[in-house]
């Protein structure tokens, strides 16, 4: 020490140097939350609502939040009502290829007033480059995705000025110039604005909006400008609404209301205390009707006990009347019953494989990119799901014939066979080992493994691959895979397996193998009601076409297709789509062979009646093979794959030898 004095024995300790954001081993806590826990501790944290350091100072604009944040809260009632939803989304790795997805769903048919596709702007110009403005993004660390909502909207002719207006407010608050662009939709109920701005200022730094400007600040700022715009609320408007709210099943403003006016034991009184007569009515209107949804219960006159679950309840009840509303939409013109809707929870362990017709596909969470399908079953229901995160080359079009199950969270058997062949072959597992350890396991069967861990490995999930080829796997290699299972679930909670793009009216007559002639084998169970009708009649109809065609024998009930009928229908397919591509292209069409290899350039997809194919060009001709959603982002490319049948394992770029895809 400098001081001469002597070091105490306390005063010796040992740094352990790592990332600020790095966890310390197993289920500790982050370093930074420790050092802000230390603070705390030591009084830089007061308690919630003080001034202590709580991290919504950081970054632009949180002196304005902060004014914002403090207004009087029952301004709210008079003021115009906007709801904004603010998501910062990192770039790194394949973030920005999601940002592309998400530009692109942006711009998708019908969300226009005359059902067009929506178009992008900037602030000087009503069309905006999506693909320049990601070009201008490529390096930044993140970006801000901001969906704004003003309850009036559908009062505006067009949203463009208000978004614009609303932009050069937030760009005087965080004092610098915001690079951005913007969407409008009129396809809900509700017209709203998708901004997405870049994470960079006018400098070229990272740009960080304080938190509390992020989370009121550009809700009160849109808020003021509608209520310019439209003038503040009538006191007629403010009561209209609050009487609407007693009876809704869903999370209301008097909810919040009575929520914050509970006491330590969780009692609110029915009265406010003051001589407000109508604010003394919706309160009791609203505990009543709380009581019928078991959601609040008298303890005595006047006062009332509020279930601890009250909030969460009201917005799955709220989600729920939404999801009502969409299947009704997509249900539109036929007579279903409201007691044939189904909501399909995937967490549900008796949840049932669906198979069915897409009639409507859309954005259950706009903000965070995640998709809903409605299903109109062959078992008569009508299904609403929630698939999550849409990947690459996930275009299910509406008419399509898919089939939905649940993902389940848990390890595949895949991992299983690979953690039992490492454990005898100390930790190590190859293609090699694979065979010597299970002779009688087929070559195909060995590149699942393969590709199974190759697909963990790009996920991070604890998976090595050595520069022989080999792997190195970890002990707890199950665990890690139920881990990377689970995560996948969140992101995509269910698994869609697109049976035929091919609207059912289209296969009746296609010259191809389609779902129709494998439902005449398999005979699934239809109930005589909405789709399970239209099937009912379309394989009775297919079944005429393919004895016309001398693909089958049959009259009256009996029906006999032969036995090389699939193939027939596969060649009359592949040669007619090949006539026509070679036209195209200006390249002759030549067949795959049934087994081996073909290599060439991924030029495009086809979608067919027998499924989805890519067409592989060489310098004079170009084959149809069977299509897989890793190819979607390797276009134009050079890749090779091995033919087994009707499967093929491919192999991108010009290279040796590597992983499957």
């Amino acid at each position: 020490m400098t001081t001469g004095m002597a070091a105490m024995p306390d005063d010796d300790f040992e740094p352990r140097l790592g990332k600020i954001r790095a966890k310390t081993g197993g289920r500790a806590p982050r370093y930074l939350g420790q050092v802000l826990k230390a603070v705390g501790l030591a009084g830089g944290i007061r308690g919630r609502g003080t001034s202590g350091f709580q991290g919504n100072r950081i970054g632009r604009g949180a002196g304005v939040g902060r004014v914002l944040r403090a207004r009087d809260r029952y301004a709210a009632y008079r003021s115009r009502r906007v709801v904004i939803k603010t998501r910062i989304v990192k770039l790194a790795g394949k973030g920005l290829q999601g940002a592309a997805r998400h530009l692109s769903y942006l711009q998708r048919d019908g969300v226009t007033r005359e059902g067009e596709p929506g178009a992008l702007y900037e602030a000087a110009s009503d069309r905006a480059d999506g693909k320049t403005f990601l070009e201008r993004g490529d390096g930044d660390r993140h970006q801000f995705r901001i969906i704004v909502s003003a309850e009036d909207a559908a009062e505006y002719e067009e949203l463009k000025t208000f978004t614009r207006r609303l932009m050069q407010q937030m760009e005087a608050d965080l004092d610098t110039r915001l690079d951005w662009v913007a969407v409008d939709h009129f396809n809900t109920g509700h017209p709203h604005t998708h901004i997405v701005v870049r994470g960079k200022d006018e400098d070229g730094k990272d740009l960080v909006i304080a938190r509390d400007y992020v989370k009121f600040g550009v809700r009160e700022r849109a808020a003021e400008i509608v209520s310019l715009d439209l003038g503040p609320k009538t006191d007629l408007a403010v009561e209209s609404q609050l009487k609407r709210e007693v009876e809704q099943e869903r999370f209301t403003s008097i909810d919040r209301t009575l929520l914050r006016d509970r006491n330590q034991d969780g009692l609110v009184l029915a009265s406010t205390g003051t001589n407000q007569a109508l604010s003394q009515t919706l309160r009791a209107g609203r505990l009543q009707k709380l009581k019928r949804l078991d959601l609040a219960d008298e303890v005595r006159p006047d006062i009332w006990r509020l279930q601890d679950e009250l909030e969460p309840t009201l917005r799955r009840m709220g989600e729920r009347g939404d999801i009502i509303r969409t299947l009704q939409r997509a249900m539109s013109g036929q007579t279903r019953s409201p007691r044939d809707y189904a909501i399909i929870d995937p967490n549900d362990p008796d949840q049932k494989t669906i198979v069915g017709r897409v009639m409507d596909r859309g954005l259950a969470d706009e903000l965070h990119d995640r998709h809903y399908l409605v299903i109109d079953g062959i078992d008569g229901r009508t299904h609403y799901a929630e698939i999550g995160v849409a990947r690459p080359g996930d275009d299910t079009p509406v008419g399509a014939i898919v089939q939905l199950r649940p993902r389940s969270g848990d390890a595949r058997p895949v991992d299983r066979t690979i953690t039992e062949i490492a454990a005898a072959y100390g930790g190590r597992y190859s293609a090699e080992i694979h065979r010597e350890h299970d002779p009688a396991a087929s070559r195909a069967f060995v590149e699942a493994h393969v590709r199974r861990l190759e697909a963990l490995r790009r996920a991070n999930a604890g998976v090595m691959r050595e520069a022989d080829g080999s792997w190195t796997i970890a002990p707890d290699h199950g665990a890690r895979a139920a881990a990377f299972e689970r995560a996948q679930s969140r992101q995509s909670p269910m698994r869609v397996v697109v049976l035929s793009a091919w609207p059912i009216e289209q296969q009746i007559a296609a010259e191809g193998p389609t779902w129709l002639d494998r439902q005449l084998v398999d005979k699934q169970a239809l109930r005589d009601v909405g789709f399970g009708r239209e099937v009912h009649e379309a394989l009775s109809r297919r079944r005429q076409w393919l004895i016309a065609q001398t693909l089958a024998e049959g009259d009256g009930e009996g029906f006999q297709p032969k036995p090389n009928m699939p193939a027939i229908l596969q060649q009359r397919e592949l040669r007619r789509a090949g006539a026509q591509l070679s036209g195209e292209l200006g390249l002759a069409y030549a067949n795959a062979p049934e087994r081996g290899t073909v290599s060439g350039v991924y030029r495009q997809s086809v979608q067919l009646a027998s499924g989805k194919f890519a067409v592989i060009a060489k310098s004079r001709e170009f084959s149809l093979v069977p299509w897989r959603p890793a190819l979607e982002d390797k276009l134009g490319k050079p890749v090779s794959g091995l033919i087994r049948g009707s499967g093929i394992s491919w192999t991108v770029g010009r290279q040796r030898s590597g992983p499957s895809v």
